[in-house]
């Protein structure tokens, strides 16, 4: 019997998927259960129409991240720190800081998105990348200041 996931399914397929399965597994664990449904026409057709609508917002997803990163790669980030006499400063600048800063600037970054290779101890320039959608990704600078 020809099945329509409804749900993930270990051992048979994940959600979406068109499935043979044998009829006594059908009616007794899948279509009981939920996880699937009959797949005739119009269960075909709703999926496919599904698909189509969930490829399409995740292009726009990613256009909309392609966008935020080409406005991001030309953003200077002024962060000011307490600093000591030889510009180490008083702990280290973090990723929610980053964040912040680019808030004030117009942009919704969140700070889980925001990759540091290490942390920033030293009064300086640094380049850092913001992961915006799994295919797009922005570098921009970060530069740390010394606060009077």
């Amino acid at each position: 019997m020809k099945v329509l996931l409804l749900k993930d399914v270990k051992g048979t397929g994940k959600k979406g998927d068109i499935k043979e399965v044998s009829d006594g597994y059908a009616n007794n664990f899948l279509l009981k259960n939920g996880y699937a449904r009959k797949a005739d026409k119009s269960a075909i057709s709703e999926n496919d129409s599904k698909k189509s609508a969930s490829d399409y917002h995740k292009e726009m997803e990613r256009q909309s991240a392609e966008k935020v990163a080409q406005k991001l790669k030309d953003v200077t980030v002024t962060i000011k720190i307490k600093c000591g006499e030889n510009g180490k400063t008083f702990g280290s600048v973090t990723s929610k800081e980053i964040s912040e800063s680019l808030s004030k600037l117009g942009f919704d970054i969140d700070k889980r998105k925001i990759e540091l290779k290490e942390p920033l101890k030293i009064i300086g320039s640094y380049t850092v990348t913001a992961k915006l959608h799994p295919q797009v990704s922005a570098n921009f600078a970060v530069e740390i200041v010394a606060e009077n």
